[in-house]
């Protein structure tokens, strides 16, 4: 669906002034039908990925393919396969909704674009304002109908660039559920965000970038790979001797105290957590409740780029 190798833009190239790189050596590889979260701080390149991607801008060195094809051979039939959201989508203010919507479906020659503009109005709650003039919507109400724009021609691929930034929560929701019927549907949607609780929601995997790739993987296995996996055993009363009894089993990576807490790290705790409560048991101890430490993804994304 789309594979990179050794990706790479400079900008100032050839100029008297020193070049910039904003895209260093990407090689990745996302699959059909998954949520690709590609994530990265201002200013590393995420952006310049998606239009070389899309075919808005060439690329200094390497090769990419979408969809089959490979860019900068093919670019007009990757502008036909893919949906582009970007992150400051351009709208004729003049225009209603649904004049707006049908100009875009005829310029990618939609078979029946009426019905299509129809179809995406009422699927992103736009059809009751659709005769109104665009400048008179809200953020949201662009941003959804941006969206809009980006499936008229039932792309495979669509690259949504900060698809809730600036949205209310209301708002922010219909998107998110809406990016979950895309990938229902089996789209394959490429996704960059700022908003780590929402690529954790939706995100198969996730590539963390910062000019070239630092790391690519589902969320569940970067938290593991870094943290592995920590429980939280409640006691009514702690002794100080149970913490040496947890860190004498072997399988326990480390275990402390907080107050009548133990904070235990293990690989399997599903497997491991009944040895352990068999023997704080025998001790004396009195469990009231276990439950596991998750780490969030802004924890992985913070440690990743060096935060």
């Amino acid at each position: 669906m789309i594979r990179t190798e050794g990706l790479t833009k400079l900008f100032n190239q050839g100029r008297n002034q020193p070049s910039i790189t904003a895209v260093e050596d990407l090689t990745l590889q996302v699959e059909e039908g998954e949520v690709f979260g590609f994530l990265g701080p201002n200013g590393a390149g995420k952006t310049t990925t998606v239009r070389m991607l899309a075919c808005l801008i060439g690329m200094t060195r390497g090769r990419a393919w979408i969809n089959g094809y490979e860019v900068g051979r093919d670019d007009q039939a990757i502008r036909q396969s893919v949906g582009l959201l970007t992150e400051t989508p351009g709208m004729y203010d003049r225009l209603s909704a649904e004049r707006n919507l049908t100009l875009f479906a005829r310029l990618y020659n939609v078979s029946q674009p009426a019905a299509r503009v129809e179809k995406y109005l009422r699927m992103l709650g736009l059809w009751d304002r659709r005769m109104d003039e665009v400048g008179s919507f809200s953020k949201g109400m662009r941003q959804k109908l941006a969206i809009a724009r980006a499936l008229l021609h039932e792309p495979r691929l669509v690259f949504l660039d900060e698809p809730t930034s600036g949205l209310d929560p209301e708002a922010a929701k219909l998107v998110r559920d809406f990016i979950e019927e895309l990938k229902t549907a089996g789209r394959t949607i490429f996704l960059c965000t700022h908003n780590l609780d929402e690529a954790d929601r939706l995100c198969d995997r996730i590539a963390i970038f910062k000019t070239r790739l630092v790391t690519v993987d589902s969320p569940a296995n970067l938290r593991q790979k870094l943290y592995g996996r920590s429980v939280v055993i409640h006691l009514a009363e702690l002794q100080p001797d149970w913490v040496d009894l947890v860190r004498s089993l072997p399988f326990v990576r480390e275990a402390r105290a907080v107050e009548n807490r133990l904070v235990i790290r293990l690989d399997d705790p599903e497997e491991q957590n009944p040895v352990i409560i068999q023997q704080l048991v025998q001790a004396g101890g009195h469990i009231q409740f276990v439950g596991e430490l998750r780490h969030s993804l802004e924890d992985v994304y913070l440690k990743m780029i060096g935060n």
